[in-house]
């Protein structure tokens, strides 16, 4: 078995190690590429059994460059990166590794936010989390982690998740919300954890936001493809309260800090899962789950069919 880790963005050092032990104890020999180049893919994939990969563009082409894969696993959660119906067209199983990213981007929401409701530091009173509302757009592993240190600030929180029964969020003490627009007018702060799927792209618009109580925050530590960038800008000129905070730099980042600079934020890249311990965690279970699956055929995380 030859498993390739090929990652424009390497791991840290230690879990590079953890993955070379994994493979390793498995009797397969891995190959390590970082801050390759497209010809570096192309060439180092002919022979791989299995590919681990993080934000890295996985198409056709790299497909049909790799007539010995059987798996590609995603270290993280979101694989929109990977073209699902071309690598099932080929027979090839794709995976993520959720949970491992969810406590990371989690924390993540709560440092923007904190940064934010204090004026981004700038020596002017800000306001507290304790008693205000909290929604939070897909209840997954990330959306859990919210849910949970939002109740240890003392927020009131709920929740939309056409996927996850009602019984499951009012076991975890949120309150279940069926529609996106419930869940823009009830809460004053509204966190982003969907997917970017035909369905979503651009569905975070002018029309939502405008449906926020005065003060609203919108957080996004998803996918800013989600966002209807035009339409929250156009929000955020008319609104001077609302504001907007994400680790992913938006198309018209300029032109959004040009207009409200003092109500807008973004990290310089994506940065969710950019932990010690996130890094450490996805990279091991992507080698795992590569072994479990050339060896047995395991593909409890499979996200194409």
């Amino acid at each position: 078995m030859k498993i390739l880790v090929f990652t424009e963005k390497p791991f840290a050092p230690a879990a590079v190690k953890a993955i070379e032990n994994a493979i390793n104890a498995a009797g397969a020999e891995m190959k390590l590429v970082e801050r390759g180049t497209r010809e570096d893919l192309l060439k180092a994939v002919a022979d791989a059994n299995a590919l681990i990969v993080r934000s890295d563009k996985i198409d056709g082409a790299v497909m049909d460059a790799a007539p010995e894969l059987k798996v590609i696993v995603r270290a993280g959660a979101g694989y929109d990166n990977i073209d699902l119906a071309v690598a099932t067209a080929h027979g090839i199983c794709v995976m993520n590794t959720p949970g491992q990213n969810s406590n990371a981007v989690a924390e993540l929401v709560f440092g923007m936010v904190v940064m934010m409701v204090r004026n981004q530091y700038n020596g002017t009173s800000g306001t507290e989390l304790k008693g205000k509302s909290l929604g939070i757009y897909a209840f997954g592993q990330v959306g859990r982690n919210v849910a949970r240190i939002a109740k240890g600030f003392g927020m009131d929180v709920t929740a939309l998740d056409l996927f996850v029964k009602d019984e499951v969020m009012e076991a975890e003490g949120v309150k279940p919300l069926h529609t996106p627009e419930e869940l823009f007018e009830q809460n004053q702060f509204v966190s982003l954890h969907i997917p970017a799927t035909p369905q979503t792209r651009g569905s975070i618009g002018y029309d939502l936001v405008m449906r926020m109580p005065k003060g609203g925050v919108l957080i996004n530590t998803a996918r800013k493809e989600v966002i209807d960038e035009a339409g929250l800008l156009r929000a955020l000129k008319e609104r001077e309260d609302l504001r907007y905070v994400s680790d992913i730099k938006p198309d018209n980042a300029q032109e959004m800090l040009d207009a409200c600079a003092a109500r807008v934020f973004f990290t310089p890249k994506k940065m969710g899962a950019q932990t010690a311990e996130a890094n450490f965690n996805a990279g091991v279970a992507a080698a795992e789950q590569s072994i479990a699956y050339l060896r047995d055929g395991w593909n409890k995380y499979q996200v194409n069919k």
